[in-house]
């Protein structure tokens, strides 16, 4: 299946800080306001059975692995500058709350689609570092999991994420995400993804 060649082994990324975050973003006076806990991973840890159910898209997804590396970056602004422009990305390929969208059971079963390619296969999560992989035929889904304000938060390394996307683009015949390789490139702790509800 060729969606498995950009969803294989996700990992972790690297980079060189928060310089390069600042010059694609803009200097706008970025700050450290508002509550880190919306946008660090693993300050809003997720039980396994709060996972369980219908998870639907219902905007982009952007965290930190660290709180200083949120404030490095500038803050809750520069979070949600980044969830803006992947706003832009992601319309321009048409995610939408109806094609992409995942259930989890309580057996470690998952079914949903990403861009309207539909996935199924098992997945394991882990509480205490919010990890979860997702294996189906050939594909080996890496991210993870944070808890949200309304739901939850599905998140990749930034240039995984872009692969995937890519890899379902070019299925549906959609165009190139090559923003999204912009934003995560060089960046340190950036995960970027799914904000989704119920």
């Amino acid at each position: 299946m060729a969606f498995a060649a950009g969803c294989i082994m996700l990992a972790s990324c690297g980079g060189t800080g928060s310089s390069i975050l600042s010059g694609i973003l803009g200097n706008n006076g970025l700050s450290t306001a508002g509550s880190v806990l919306t946008s660090v991973l693993g300050l809003d840890k997720l039980s396994a059975a709060q996972l369980v159910g219908t998870w639907r898209y219902s905007q982009p997804g952007c965290a930190f692995t660290s709180d200083n590396l949120l404030a490095q970056a500038g803050g809750e602004v520069a979070a949600s500058q980044i969830k803006s422009k992947l706003a832009s990305v992601y319309s321009s390929v048409g995610v939408s709350s109806s094609n992409t969208a995942f259930q989890f059971d309580n057996s470690g079963q998952f079914a949903g689609k990403m861009m309207g390619v539909p996935l199924s296969g098992t997945y394991t999560y882990s509480e205490s570092t919010g990890e979860i992989n997702m294996k189906a035929t050939l594909i080996n889904l890496k991210g993870y999991i944070k808890g949200t304000t309304n739901g939850i938060a599905l998140l990749f390394e930034g240039s995984k994420l872009l692969s995937i996307m890519q890899t379902v683009a070019s299925m549906s015949g959609n165009g190139t995400l090559s923003a999204i390789g912009e934003l995560s490139k060089n960046y340190n702790g950036l995960r970027l993804g799914f904000d989704m509800t119920h």
